[in-house]
């Protein structure tokens, strides 16, 4: 039961990152990738970091600003590069290869088993996404591809090594740490930015407080916690319900409707999870 009740708070993290698109063109249109990337990372990491009121300490310094790249700077970096020069279904079709990567990745640096129906899983639910969003039509772009390929090798590095470096503090003050040490480094794209700043209106800062405080602090203290309780692997597949929900919110606000290939889609990204869940049931 309680393996359950952590797999479904887990899951609350892609569910709501599934928004991100939707809110961003919606409350913060035309604003530099990064500079969103950098107002989703440092206000919620400043905010947890004033709660907290703890720095890191020896080693500590160095894996903070290591996984807040891999976690956050890079990875988003890469992940809008990739939006912006791909159509979005070809963009998530690309980032969906994470959870076979972690698979490997897992077994190298935390010595978790390779398990042949975690490999099933992570394939299934990458096939999965690209029937839910990848449109025949979809155009190629070997930038946007390689930003791709490189945001997913970046989340895996930082979904493993966030495994095997468990720190001597709570939970709360490890993800300050990383959130706010991915703005810091992310603040170049702030000082480029000022001028957009200037003109901020309430609208805007709406949208920064959804992204900052839900989709960034509330949703990795949730996916964090997901890491050290459960098999990195399973953490990983539960990324695929990210388009799902983005999906959804299409159904709900803009009248789409699914075709019967995308209703395939869905039903092998969940059955893709719970296949997952089956054959990892005995992972720590």
């Amino acid at each position: 039961m309680h393996r359950l009740s952590d797999i479904a708070l887990t899951a609350l993290a892609p569910l709501i990152w599934g928004s991100t698109y939707i809110v961003t063109v919606t409350f913060l249109p035309g604003l530099d990738p990064l500079l969103v990337s950098f107002l989703r990372a440092m206000p919620a990491g400043l905010l947890l970091l004033l709660f907290t009121r703890q720095l890191p300490t020896g080693i500590w310094w160095l894996r903070i600003f290591l996984l807040g790249a891999l976690n956050f700077s890079f990875f988003w970096w890469m992940l809008f590069t990739a939006a912006y020069r791909l159509p979005g279904g070809v963009a998530a079709t690309v980032g969906a290869i994470q959870p076979l990567i972690i698979v490997f990745l897992a077994r190298s640096l935390v010595g978790t088993p390779i398990k042949p129906l975690a490999i099933i899983a992570a394939i299934g639910g990458a096939l999965g996404v690209g029937l839910l969003i990848l449109k025949p039509s979809a155009a190629l772009d070997l930038t946007g591809i390689g930003a791709g390929l490189l945001g997913a090798l970046s989340m895996a590095f930082g979904t493993v090594l966030t495994r095997r470096w468990q720190p001597p503090v709570p939970l709360l003050t490890f993800t300050a740490w990383q959130l706010t040490a991915g703005g810091i480094l992310l603040l170049p794209a702030l000082f480029l930015n000022l001028p957009a700043l200037s003109g901020f209106t309430a609208h805007n800062l709406i949208g920064v407080a959804y992204l900052s405080l839900i989709g960034a602090g509330f949703t990795y203290i949730v996916w964090f916690r997901g890491i050290a309780r459960l098999n990195p692997n399973l953490v990983a597949q539960l990324g695929f319900l990210s388009p799902v929900t983005a999906v959804a919110l299409g159904l709900l606000f803009k009248g789409e409707t699914l075709s019967a290939l995308q209703w395939l889609g869905i039903a092998l990204i969940f059955g893709s999870i719970v296949l997952g869940q089956r054959g990892l049931r005995r992972g720590k």
